[in-house]
C-alpha cells in the first residue's frame, strides 16, 4: 500500500471517529484570523520552548492588532497526529501545523495538505531564506520542493545526575561496555541506572537507533537493499537493546515520556537518553536541577561504527496548502525564526537556533546548552530519529513497535528485525 493510499486510510478512520470541531473566535471583518496547531498546551505547560511559543502568538497577535490573529488549536503529543488528520480529513485543516521532518512531513506533502514553500522563500523572502543555518532544509525538502520551516534544532545525548555519579564513584562512559559497568554499579547503590519511556514507541527507538548506528548498521544501504534488517549488526544491536533495558527502572513498560523524565530529575534515576528538547522540560519542571544536570554523548561500542555520530531532528512549521491567509501565515512563521524568537530559543529553551549570525550567551542560556554544543562541535556527522529516516511513517512504525516488542520480550532480537525485514520485503524494496 503506498504511503499516500495509507494516509487516505487514516484519514477516513478519522473521519469515522469523529473530526474535532474547531472553534474560533470572530473579528472584524478586516482581521484575518488564522489558526496554529501546535502538540502541547499553552496556557498549562512547564516545558519552556512551549512558552516561548506562547509568547511569540501573543507578540505575533498584539504587533498585528487589527489586521490579523492567530488561535492556537492545541493537543498533547500523543494525540496530535490522530487529531490533525481528523481536521485535514474534515476540510479543516489549520493554517500552520507543526510537524517532525522525513517521511512524517511526506505524508502531508502527499496529501495535498501542505503548501510549497519554494517560491516564497526563494524568491519573494530571500532575506528570509538566507538567514537560516546553512543544510537546514534538507530534510524539509520533498521533490525538490521546500515543504516547511524550521523553528529549532535538537541533538539527542545522554543526561545524567553528577550528584549520583559522585555519591556512587563513577566516570562518565565512554563505551557501552564502560556505560554497562556503570549502570551495574548505579544499580548496587540502591539508584535506577537509565530512565526511559519503554512503551512510548519513539522513546526506546531513539536508543535502539543510537544502538544500530554504533554497530554500524547503514540506512541507505538498507534502503537499496544491498543490507538487510536481518544482518549480524541488526541483530547484535538488538541484543545490546536488551542488555541495557535490564538497567531502566522497572516502571519502564508502564511510564509515559513524561514520568520518565521525572523520574530523572526528581533523582530517582541516573541517566536519561533524550533529545537537547528535554532541556526545557527538565529547568522549567525543577530548576534547581539543572547545576546537576550533565551531558554526555551516547557511548560507542569498540571495534564497530563511528562513535561521534549525533541523532538531530527539527521542529517545522507547514502551512496548509489550502490556506486562504498566506501573508498573515508567513507573517506568523517568520516571528518564529526573528531574533527574538531564537534568543529565546537557545538562551532560555535550551535548543538550538536555526539561522545564522545570532550571538548565544551561554552565561545566560541553560548550562546544558553549552554542553550539547561542546559535543556536536566534535561530531563527524549526523542522522535522524529512525522512525523519521526509513522509506515511509509505517515503516518508521514498524521498527518502533519491533523495538518495543524486543523490549517486552514479545520477541527475540532475531524475530524483531525480522518483522521489519518482512515488512520491507512487502512494501519497499522491488
Amino acid at each position: 500500500m503506498s504511503k499516500k493510499k495509507m494516509l487516505s486510510v487514516v484519514l477516513s478512520a478519522a473521519i469515522a471517529a469523529g473530526a474535532m470541531a474547531v472553534s474560533v473566535p470572530v473579528y472584524a471583518d478586516d482581521v484575518e484570523e488564522i489558526t496554529w496547531m501546535f502538540w502541547d498546551d499553552l496556557e498549562a505547560t512547564e516545558d519552556l520552548i512551549s512558552q516561548g511559543y506562547k509568547e511569540v502568538v501573543d507578540r505575533f497577535n498584539k504587533e498585528y492588532e487589527g489586521k490579523y490573529h492567530v488561535t492556537p488549536i492545541t493537543t498533547n503529543l500523543e494525540e496530535y497526529d490522530g487529531k490533525l488528520n481528523a481536521l485535514i480529513a474534515a476540510g479543516q485543516t489549520p493554517d500552520v501545523y507543526i510537524c517532525n521532518p522525513g517521511p512524517n512531513m511526506d505524508v502531508y506533502v502527499e496529501a495535498g495538505a501542505a503548501a510549497d514553500l519554494t517560491d516564497i522563500l526563494e524568491n519573494q523572502e530571500t532575506e528570509w531564506y538566507e538567514s537560516f543555518t546553512d543544510g537546514i532544509f534538507e530534510r524539509l525538502t520533498y521533490d525538490g520542493k521546500i515543504m516547511a520551516v524550521p523553528t529549532n534544532y535538537a541533538a539527542a545525548c545522554t543526561y545524567y545526575n553528577t550528584e549520583i555519579f559522585e555519591e556512587v564513584g563513577v566516570e562518565v562512559p565512554t563505551t557501552y561496555d564502560e556505560l554497562l559497568e556503570v549502570c551495574q554499579k548505579i544499580k548496587d547503590a540502591g539508584y535506577d541506572p537509565i530512565s526511559c519511556s519503554g512503551g512510548t514507541a519513539w522513546c526506546l527507538s531513539m536508543i535502539a537507533g543510537y544502538l544500530c548506528d554504533r554497530q554500524g548498521v547503514d540506512l541507505n544501504a538498507i534502503a537499496d537493499h544491498s543490507a538487510n534488517w536481518t544482518d549480524e549488526v541488526c541483530i547484535e544491536a538488538g541484543k545490546k537493546l536488551q542488555e541495557l533495558a535490564q538497567y531502566f527502572q522497572p516502571t519502564a513498560a508502564g511510564d509515559s515520556n513524561d514520568q520518565a523524565v521525572a523520574n530523572f530529575y526528581n533523582g530517582e534515576a541516573a541517566m536519561l537518553v533524550q533529545g537537547s528538547w528535554v532541556i526545557a522540560q527538565i529547568n522549567g519542571n525543577k530548576p534547581e536541577f539543572e547545576e546537576k544536570c550533565g551531558v554526555f554523548q551516547f557511548p560507542g561500542i569498540e571495534g564497530a561504527n563511528d562513535p561521534n555520530r549525533m541523532i538531530v531532528k527539527t521542529d517545522n512549521l507547514l502551512m496548509s496548502s489550502k490556506t486562504e491567509h498566506q501573508d498573515a501565515c508567513i507573517a506568523f512563521m517568520k516571528m518564529f525564526t526573528d531574533e527574538t524568537a531564537q534568543k529565546y530559543t537557545a538562551e532560555v529553551g535550551g535548543k538550538f537556533p536555526v539561522v545564522k549570525d545570532l550571538e548565544i550567551d551561554y552565561d545566560a542560556a541553560p548550562a546544558q546548552l553549552k554542553y550539547v554544543d561542546d559535543i556536536m562541535a566534535t561530531a563527524t556527522g549526523t542522522f535522524g530519529f529512525y522512525n523519521e529516516s526509513l522509506d515511509s511513517v509505517e515503516a518508521g512504525d514498524c521498527f518502533d513497535n519491533a523495538m518495543v516488542d524486543l523490549f517486552l520480550g514479545n520477541q527475540t532480537p532475531e524475530e524483531a528485525f525480522q518483522t521489519v525485514q518482512t515488512f520491507y520485503e512487502d512494501n519497499v524494496w522491488e
